[in-house]
C-alpha cells in the first residue's frame, strides 16, 4: 500500500511540475504581450501560444484528476470522470466497428487482432487510421472505377506527348550523361526543386529541345542570311551585302539558339531550387514558433508536422511536411530516419540544420519545446537582419535606376542629335533615335525588373 501510494505522488508530483511550467510560460507570455514595440503578426504568434499552454493545462487538469480518481476519490467524485471514460469507449466502439466492416481482409479469426506482414500483432485500438493515415489508406485501397479512371487521366495529361517523343528519342543517351558529375549535380537540384520529371525524363527534355532550336536557329540564319529588318518603312527589305560577309554578320544565330537553350534547361532546376529555399526561408521561422507552441502538449513529434501541413499556412513547407509525412505513414520509416532523408533532400540549409537538430534531439530523448523555442528565436533574428539588408538594398537599387533608366538615356538622346545635327560620326534618322531609345529604356526595365525578381525575397 505504501509503494502504492509512493507511486501515485510521483506521478501527482510531475503533473504538478508540468503545471507550474505550463504556467511560468503563460505568465511570460502575458507579460510579453503588454510590451510595446511588437508587431500585430508577432502578437497573433504569442496570443496563439497562449491558447495552447490553455489547452496543454486542460489536458493536466484531466490527468491529474484521473490519476487521483483512481486511488483516492469516493465513488460519488469518480461519477464524472467515468462518465466521460464510457463516452469515449463508446466513441472507440464505433470507430472500431466502422474500421471492421471497411476493411473485412485485414480482420484475423475473432475479430480482435491485425496481424503485420513480420508477424508482430498490434490490437485494433493501435491500428485504427486517423488523419492523414486515414487519407493515405482510403487512397491505397480506392475500388471504385471512376475514380481510378481519373487517376489515369491526370497521369495522361501530365506526360506530354512531348515528354514522351523526348524519352523514347534520347533516353539511352540520357542514362549515360546522368552518369557524368555535372549531371549528377543537375539531378540532385532537379530532386531539390521538387520538379515532376525524372533526372533521365528532364534530361532527354533538354536534348530534344536543344534539337528543335538547333533546326528553328537555323531558319532564322538562313532568313538573315538574305534579308534585313530596319526601323524604317518598309520594314523587310533585302540584303545588300556580298554572302560571305552576310555570313560572318549572322553566323553566330546557330550557335546562339542550341546553346542558350540547353544552358537555360540546365540551369532552370537550380533557378528552381533557389526560388524554393527563398520560400521555404521565408516561412520557417513562424513555422518554427508554430512547432514550438504544439510540442508544449507532449504530443507525438509526427502530429506536429500533420497540423503545420492541416493548416495551409505555409505552403512552401507544407510540401516538405508532406513528403516526410509519406515517409512516415506509406513507406512505414521510422520519424528520425524520414527527418535525416527528408534534410537530404529539401532545398533549404535551414530547414535541413532544423531537420537534422530534430532527428538528434528526438533520438537523444532531448527537450523538444526547448529545442523548438531556441530555433525559433535564432531564425526569427535572422529574418529581422535580412529584411533591414532589403531594405537598404531597395534603397541603392532607387539610386541605380533613376542614374540608369532616367538621368542616361536622355544625355544619350541629346549626343544623338548634337551628331546628327553636326553631321559627325553616326547621323540616325529622328524616328531611328526614337526607337532606339524606347528599345533601351524597355530593355533596361526588363532586365532591371528580372534582376529585382530575382533578388526579391518576399
Amino acid at each position: 500500500m505504501i509503494e502504492e501510494e509512493k507511486h501515485f505522488t510521483e506521478e501527482l508530483k510531475e503533473i504538478a511540475l508540468n503545471q507550474k511550467d505550463a504556467l511560468d510560460k503563460l505568465k511570460r507570455y502575458y507579460l510579453e504581450i503588454e510590451k510595446k514595440g511588437y508587431e500585430d503578426y508577432e502578437k497573433q504568434i504569442i496570443l496563439y501560444k497562449i491558447e495552447l499552454l490553455k489547452k496543454q493545462l486542460k489536458s493536466l487538469n484531466k490527468l491529474a484528476l484521473k490519476t487521483l480518481n483512481s486511488s483516492y476519490f469516493s465513488e460519488e467524485e469518480k461519477v464524472d470522470v467515468m462518465e466521460e471514460e464510457k463516452e469515449e469507449e463508446k466513441l472507440l466502439k464505433e470507430k472500431r466497428k466502422k474500421f471492421i466492416k471497411e476493411h473485412p481482409d485485414l480482420i484475423v479469426p475473432g475479430g480482435e487482432i491485425l496481424r503485420s506482414e513480420g508477424g508482430k500483432t498490434y490490437s485494433l485500438r493501435e491500428l485504427v487510421a486517423s488523419g492523414l493515415e486515414k487519407e493515405t489508406f482510403r487512397r491505397l485501397r480506392l475500388g471504385k472505377k471512376a475514380e481510378l479512371d481519373a487517376m489515369k487521366k491526370k497521369k495522361k495529361v501530365k506526360k506530354t506527348k512531348y515528354a514522351e517523343v523526348s524519352s523514347r528519342v534520347f533516353s539511352k543517351l540520357s542514362k549515360k550523361l546522368l552518369g557524368k558529375e555535372s549531371f549528377q549535380k543537375m539531378e540532385k537540384d532537379l530532386i531539390k526543386a521538387g520538379l515532376d520529371y525524372a533526372p533521365t525524363g528532364y534530361i532527354s527534355l533538354i536534348l530534344f529541345t536543344t534539337v528543335i532550336a538547333a533546326l528553328v536557329g537555323s531558319f532564322v540564319f538562313l532568313f538573315f542570311l538574305f534579308f534585313n529588318i530596319e526601323a524604317v518603312v518598309p520594314f523587310l527589305t533585302r540584303a545588300t551585302e556580298t554572302i560571305d560577309i552576310r555570313f560572318l554578320k549572322v553566323f553566330w544565330i546557330l550557335f546562339l539558339a542550341p546553346i542558350g537553350t540547353f544552358l537555360i534547361m540546365y540551369v532552370y532546376p537550380s533557378l528552381e531550387k533557389k526560388s524554393s529555399e527563398t520560400k521555404i526561408n521565408l516561412e520557417l521561422p513562424f513555422a518554427t514558433i508554430h512547432m514550438s507552441a504544439i510540442s508544449g502538449s507532449m504530443i507525438n513529434p509526427v502530429k506536429i508536422f500533420e497540423i503545420i501541413v492541416t493548416t495551409g499556412e505555409y505552403p512552401a513547407i507544407e510540401k516538405e511536411f508532406t513528403k516526410l509525412l509519406n515517409e512516415t505513414n506509406v513507406y512505414g520509416s521510422d520519424i528520425v530516419s524520414a527527418l535525416k532523408n527528408s534534410a537530404r533532400n529539401t532545398p533549404s540549409k535551414r530547414l535541413a540544420e532544423l531537420l537534422n537538430g530534430l532527428a538528434t534531439t528526438i533520438n537523444s530523448g532531448g527537450d523538444l519545446p526547448k529545442f523548438f523555442e531556441k530555433r525559433a528565436e535564432t531564425l526569427l533574428f535572422e529574418y529581422r537582419l535580412n529584411k533591414e539588408k532589403q531594405t537598404k538594398s531597395a534603397e541603392t537599387f532607387m539610386d541605380i535606376y533613376i542614374s540608369v533608366v532616367i538621368a542616361a538615356p536622355m544625355i544619350l538622346m541629346l549626343l544623338l542629335m548634337m551628331m546628327k545635327i553636326s553631321g559627325l560620326g553616326l547621323a540616325m534618322s529622328v524616328g531611328a533615335i526614337t526607337l532606339t531609345m524606347i528599345l533601351g529604356v524597355s530593355v533596361i526595365n526588363i532586365v532591371f525588373i528580372t534582376f529585382l525578381h530575382l533578388k526579391r525575397t518576399d
